[in-house]
């Protein structure tokens, strides 16, 4: 009987503040636990353009666009499509050489004859990082990219590149299933 009549215990403040001071630790200990989660679980796409070229040939009247990407996010990444001034370029007009090992570090050099006219020996007289046996390969569909690889893409024909757009600048948007990368050059003539 003593115990009830008893009147000895915590105040109505000290536990209200003691529930609100835990009530605040354990949210702050979930935040930082998500937190850790997404950011070491969750790897991001990036990827960089680089080395972007169009030429207009102006003997052959005919043009080309080519750059270097390079994945240097943490993840894989497919490349939907690629465009120029806008307009999508077909897989059949791209040509490309995927690698990991070789550092592509020199400017891009036009080619002297129309891509699909190109053989082995003029890809490896234009493009000097071809090992033997390498060459590059025409595209049927997107394309994928490992991360920390890069791709070189030459495309033929790229949007309606005329005569009348030598010097002017032009955009070169690089699609994947997350985002959109965009990169400008000016329209060089060539020959």
């Amino acid at each position: 009987m003593r115990l009830l009549k008893s009147k000895k215990g915590l105040s109505v403040v000290v536990t209200t503040l003691i529930i609100l001071v835990v009530s605040v630790l354990l949210a702050t200990v979930v935040t930082f636990y998500a937190i850790n989660v997404t950011t070491t679980r969750v790897q991001e796409e990036s990827i960089h353009l680089t080395k972007q070229h169009i030429w207009y040939n102006t003997t052959g009247s005919w043009a080309e666009a080519a750059l270097v990407i390079l994945n240097t996010g943490g993840r894989d990444v497919v490349l939907d499509k690629i465009s120029v001034r806008g307009q999508e370029c077909p897989w059949t007009n791209v040509y490309y050489w995927r690698t990991n090992t070789v550092t592509v570090s020199a400017d891009l050099n036009v080619t002297q004859k129309q891509l699909a006219n190109m053989t082995p020996s003029d890809w490896q007289t234009t493009f000097t990082y071809l090992g033997a046996g390498e060459t590059f390969t025409q595209a049927t569909t997107d394309l994928t990219l490992k991360s920390g690889w890069t791709v070189v893409v030459y495309i033929a024909n790229p949007d309606s590149i005329a005569l009348n757009d030598v010097g002017l600048t032009v955009g070169i948007t690089v699609f994947t299933s997350n985002a959109q990368y965009y990169v400008e050059t000016n329209v060089a003539a060539a020959q």
